[in-house]
């Protein structure tokens, strides 16, 4: 029998006055915690090359509740504050791994404001969730339901830029099922005009998101910038900008995750772009608008829901010419600047570059699956041979 997929359950919730302000002072209990382990363990090394583990920190942190400075972290549950050390500990295993950099402080301003329950901190029975050291349970709305018979085995409560609250229940998902295999495969050609395009020619329109509140947003920044810093007014111009952002960031996510779940529930096998966004939106003229596609979220989503049901998702190398290369008889054209949509092939075949693209993408991803499936396009230099050919020729005398 397979074992049940975690998956996690994020719903709104209004909490009260008192529980705000209970919640509030965890999360900066929770902060000051990690940023004086991190500070140890970096004194630790710096100083005395010695590496401190989650251990050290946690018999650290029991002799900081000691101190009268800190006395103040006995007023909150233990388990946010001990949740926070093993979070420490994950960030300084993937530094050392070579998967993350060093772990940095965590900033009452800009870092996320969260705290993470295990089971033995909080109760929930009948829909109703009663975190430790609190009075009343949470008012959560409930949008959908939850697996049945599914117990939260983590809760975690956050509050994100806009004022919003969550709560998040990490849970056995049985109904995660893989779907049944098919034939079907499909290549994807990311882009801004139209947000993908698939080698069966659909192209799905790209609804730039951010450019449709630009001018809300741009007017409530000029309104921040008015305004003295720490007053009120300040705050809440803060507060109208955070939501401008968060409506942006909510249609975007909404968008993407009912694309990916279309997408892995109709093809059992999906070949993408291995792009490396991070050094395309050094491109100040299309930063805005690559960021706004969120290339790399679709890709994260795409993976693990395919994960999920068992679907397939390879990447094809970002150096592949998948556009100047002709699907048809393996042609590489010289030059194809980005103001050209559609192109004439020296075969006479008229492509359209985006769908030429999600083909050759297809066909180059088949081709190194261990399937076996397709066959992987001969290229070809306008000269008529092919570029293996001509290299040998080049090497003879």
């Amino acid at each position: 029998m397979a074992t049940p997929v975690k998956r996690a359950f994020r719903y709104r919730f209004y909490p009260t006055d008192a529980q705000a302000a209970e919640l509030s002072r965890i999360f900066g209990c929770v902060r000051k915690v990690y940023n004086l382990a991190l500070q140890a363990r970096t004194e630790a090394w710096t100083l005395r090359q010695e590496r401190i583990t989650y251990n050290a920190t946690s018999a650290m942190l029991t002799a900081w509740k000691k101190t009268e400075e800190l006395a103040f972290l006995n007023d909150v549950s233990s388990v946010p504050l001990q949740q926070c050390l093993r979070h420490l500990q994950t960030a300084f295993t993937n530094f050392f791994a070579k998967r993350a950099k060093y772990p940095s402080f965590k900033s009452k301003k800009k870092s996320r404001a969260s705290a993470e329950y295990t089971s033995s901190a909080f109760r929930f029975r009948d829909g109703r969730l009663m975190l430790a050291k609190m009075a009343e349970p949470l008012d959560i709305v409930w949008s959908r339901p939850l697996p049945e018979g599914a117990t939260p085995s983590t809760v975690t409560v956050s509050r994100d830029a806009a004022g919003r609250w969550f709560v998040s229940m990490l849970c056995d998902d049985p109904s995660v099922e893989p779907l049944p295999a098919t034939d079907s495969a499909v290549g994807i050609d990311a882009g801004l005009d139209s947000l993908l395009t698939l080698s069966t020619g659909e192209k799905i329109t790209n609804p730039k998101h951010e450019r449709k509140y630009r001018a809300r947003l741009a007017r409530a920044q000029r309104n921040l910038a008015k305004k003295e810093k720490g007053s009120n007014n300040r705050a809440k111009a803060r507060l109208k900008v955070a939501k401008i952002h968060a409506r942006i960031c909510g249609a975007r996510r909404d968008r993407l995750y009912k694309l990916t779940t279309r997408l892995v529930r109709d093809t059992q096998t999906i070949v993408i772009e291995d792009l490396a966004v991070r050094n395309m939106v050094k491109n100040h003229t299309l930063a805005r608008a690559i960021s706004d596609a969120a290339w790399f979220e679709f890709r994260s989503l795409l993976q693990y829901k395919a994960a999920w049901y068992g679907r397939e998702v390879i990447a094809v190398d970002r150096w592949f010419p998948s556009s100047r290369l002709c699907s048809a008889c393996g042609v590489i054209t010289s030059k194809l600047p980005l103001n050209v949509r559609t192109w004439t092939c020296d075969c006479g075949t008229t492509h359209d570059r985006d769908v030429n693209a999600a083909n050759n993408i297809l066909a180059e991803g088949l081709s190194v699956s261990v399937c076996g499936a397709g066959v992987r396009p001969q290229r070809r230099t306008p000269g008529g041979q092919s570029a293996t050919k001509q290299k040998a020729s080049r090497r003879e005398p």
